[in-house]
């Protein structure tokens, strides 16, 4: 019933800024059209040291990033110029396609009040998306399907589950869920996906009489039903879906081609990926490359 339990590790994105990393993992690099996720916060800065969690401008090609909050503020800025701040039950979804850099930024310490939190995953895009026009979007949460049912509430982020269906914009079928559960509570995961996984926010859920804990991600086998108990109040995120094929990953940049990431670092150091036209003063730049690009991703374990 259980392919793999994912162990979050600690990482940085930024100098004030740790996650936990759940995707890429060695032994499991995706689920479904997933290849990376992070999980932010939950965290409070005084407002002198807000800055030191800022994202600088950084690249991406081969890939949709999808940032959602739990909690407090952020800014993205872009190449295409956009400038969108993003809330709590907010979407962000931009596709990087050819080529795209961003930073997040925070810039509203009262924001932060409360504490910040927020997932960030990326979505390999499909070959023939791969070198797509960059696009941007926000999503509000009154555009995106809610359900409740006893002891349960869930917001459907991105693609189609338990009959409901995103406005979200997508590549290739998957689904992306925030689910909360009372105490006591059960579901399903959805069983009209090809790979499917849970990443534990917050709480604990016992499946098949284990349990499993914040900062756990569960991947299921093909075919599995598995009914999820909330053992306390818990926050998951359920996502997966078709497995679009090997990928390559090193740094920011996903491609179906070892060739197109070597251009794309390139292209970032050369200058080739413009910065954002309003957040243009600073950067992130290239790695020092101590190997070659990781190589593809695994296929999944049936």
């Amino acid at each position: 019933m259980i392919d793999i339990v994912i162990e979050a590790r600690a990482a940085a994105i930024a100098e004030g800024m740790g996650v936990k990393r759940i995707l890429p993992f060695r032994q499991r690099r995706m689920v479904g059209p997933f290849i990376f996720m992070d999980h932010a916060g939950p965290v409070t800065f005084q407002p002198q040291a807000v800055h030191n969690m800022d994202v600088l401008p950084h690249p991406h090609i081969g890939l949709s990033t999808v940032s959602y909050l739990f909690g407090g503020k952020v800014t993205h800025r872009d190449s295409l110029g956009v400038k969108q701040e993003i809330l709590p039950g907010e979407v962000n979804w931009m596709t990087a396609g050819k080529g795209i850099s961003h930073s997040e930024r925070f810039e509203d310490p009262s924001a932060l009040a409360g504490g910040l939190e927020m997932i960030q995953t990326w979505v390999a895009l499909p070959e023939k998306d791969e070198e797509a026009d960059p696009s941007f979007n926000n999503y509000k949460p009154d555009q995106l399907p809610i359900f409740t049912d006893s002891g349960v509430w869930m917001r459907l982020i991105a693609g189609t589950a338990f009959g409901l269906k995103s406005n979200v914009r997508t590549h290739s079928p998957l689904f992306y869920l925030h689910v909360v559960l009372e105490k006591g509570a059960t579901m399903s995961v959805p069983s009209d996906h090809e790979e499917r996984g849970i990443y534990i926010v917050r709480g604990e859920v016992e499946v098949s009489g284990r349990s499993y804990v914040s900062g756990q991600m569960v991947v299921f086998s093909k075919n599995a039903e598995p009914v999820i108990l909330a053992k306390q109040p818990t926050t998951v995120m359920l996502l997966g879906g078709a497995h679009i094929g090997d990928r390559f990953i090193w740094w920011n940049f996903v491609s179906s081609r070892q060739e197109r990431i070597e251009q794309a670092k390139a292209d970032w150091k050369e200058g080739r990926i413009i910065l954002p036209p309003n957040d243009n003063h600073e950067f992130v730049p290239l790695p020092e490359d101590r190997s070659r690009p990781a190589g593809p991703a695994p296929q999944a374990l049936s």
